[in-house]
């Protein structure tokens, strides 16, 4: 049952990238219950009463991959693999809208675990993950797409390995590096020229 649904998302996948919006929307019934899925990790780690709400994210999520540019879409991972960077950036700029409307914004350098354990209880600090991730991207965009795809993706090993097309040991050495990179760049001690 699961394989002919895969390769049902892959051709229809396929489908979109040929220009055909017909198969867009027989691809949300198929995918709708794992986007759910993904928004509603990324919603448990935002705090109590947030203003979206998980069917919210996957709405706006889709609805800004059917208006952009169509993508190249490889198969079913890299599918969902966008669709996590999608709602990332959703929230992103929701918390960054937020952060603008408070006083101040001069918050503690945090480190990676601190960072990813406040990003379980505040949106806010999501905004200095984004940038840190961001920096990251600028000095290596592989290590920072594995940190994307693992960790605001849930993607596994794996599933990351298939997405961006190498092996599941450097994905694992990828995280690894990437990890301690970006606890440095949390913890304000990355300096100039590093």
């Amino acid at each position: 049952m699961m394989q002919p649904r895969a390769e049902q998302i892959t051709q229809l996948l396929q489908s979109w990238n040929q220009g055909d919006q017909g198969a867009a929307e027989k691809l949300v019934p198929l995918v709708y219950d794992e986007l759910h899925r993904l928004a509603h990790r990324y919603m448990s780690d935002e705090r109590p009463g947030h203003m979206l709400q998980t069917t919210a994210l996957v709405n706006e999520a889709y609805l800004r991959l059917v208006d952009s540019e169509p993508a190249n879409w490889e198969g079913r991972s890299h599918f969902f693999g966008i669709c996590a960077q999608v709602m990332r950036h959703i929230l992103v700029d929701w918390a960054r809208s937020r952060q603008a409307l408070k006083r101040g914004g001069d918050a503690p350098a945090l480190d990676f675990q601190e960072a990813l354990s406040a990003a379980k209880q505040s949106g806010t600090d999501l905004v200095a993950i984004d940038d840190a991730l961001n920096a990251l991207a600028v000095v290596d965009a592989r290590k920072s797409q594995v940190v994307e795809l693992r960790f605001f993706g849930g993607m596994s090993v794996k599933e990351t390995a298939e997405v961006l097309k190498i092996s599941p040991e450097t994905v694992q050495r990828d995280w690894k590096l990437a990890k301690s990179w970006l606890r440095r760049e949390l913890s304000g001690g990355h300096q100039p020229g590093d």
